[in-house]
């Protein structure tokens, strides 16, 4: 495996050295720019300028492609075989992801005028059938102004999205919010469970009462606090049928090596710990037994 890491680090370096090597030209280049902005007479300043800095714009870019390149070879070399390890069966598809369907059926998250997914892993662990991806959803937006219409995106979900299928059934459905509300036309109703803790943190929805208190025991509300402190930022949890949807927007491109970090045993680690969230979620919410069988 260190000589893996060695080849990695080594190609990375050279990515790296061409992003600082385009990044510094551009630098220059628009030093250039703002001498001839103060002295009028200095078209050719500009010129060159300009010049400068299209061939540091192409350094740069071609240090962020080879960079994002080695990052897809760092995914099929290392994590797929580093995952098969840790979960046996597990597949893993860098540039796949999960389906429109899939992270519209958790209906809590909106839909996207952008949608991108990459890092589908696909498995089952104790009888529990998952699927997961990392989820990019971005909303268009236009802005008027005396110069023009200006077109841009903004990003309001970027994290993971899980799918965990079972041979168990949940009465009615669930939602469980760190922020939002369902979006779907079912007759959900705010729920206000026996823990204070929980009712602060999160929204509990329901299409019958009885259900949420059913599944949400003291045990599991325990569980899904936990589970959100390990895993920061805002998570929802959408119980249907015979599946439970998770999503985590923590603003995390996950399995991405890191520029300027060197490649070694502890960014595995972290990698590892990222897929063993699924594990986590199994164990922490019961699903690998009868809680919720009818």
């Amino acid at each position: 495996m260190q000589e893996k890491f060695n080849e990695f680090n080594t190609k990375k370096k050279a990515s790296e050295k061409t992003s600082v090597i385009g990044f510094v030209i551009i630098a220059i280049a628009v030093i250039l720019f703002l001498i001839s902005q103060a002295n009028y007479q200095s078209q050719g300043i500009m010129v060159v300028g300009i010049i400068i800095g299209i061939v540091g714009i192409a350094f740069a870019a071609k240090g962020a492609i080879d960079f994002k390149k080695l990052s897809g070879r760092f995914k099929v070399e290392i994590l797929s075989g580093v995952f098969k390890e840790l979960i046996p069966g597990v597949e893993y598809f860098p540039n796949q992801g999960l389906s429109m369907q899939d992270v519209y059926n958790t209906e809590f998250l909106k839909r996207a005028d952008r949608y991108h997914t990459e890092d589908f892993i696909s498995g089952s662990l104790e009888d529990v059938k998952f699927i997961s991806s990392d989820v990019r959803l971005e909303e268009r937006h236009v802005q008027h102004t005396k110069n023009g219409t200006r077109v841009y995106y903004v990003t309001y979900f970027l994290g993971r999205v899980f799918k965990f299928s079972f041979n168990k059934e949940f009465e009615g459905h669930l939602q469980v919010l760190e922020s939002g509300s369902p979006r779907s036309n079912r007759p959900f109703k705010k729920v206000e469970l026996e823990s204070v803790d929980f009712n602060k943190k999160f929204k509990t929805y329901a299409t019958t009462e009885l259900s949420a208190f059913y599944v949400l025991t003291p045990d599991i509300m325990e569980a899904i606090m936990k589970l959100e402190q390990r895993n920061p930022g805002r998570i929802g949890l959408s119980f249907t049928g015979d599946t439970l949807y998770i999503a985590i927007n923590n603003n995390v491109d996950t399995f991405e090596l890191k520029m300027f970090r060197k490649i070694d045993d502890s960014v595995v680690e972290e990698f590892k710990k990222d897929l063993l969230v699924i594990k986590d979620v199994i164990t922490a919410l019961k699903l690998n037994n009868n809680l919720f069988k009818k």
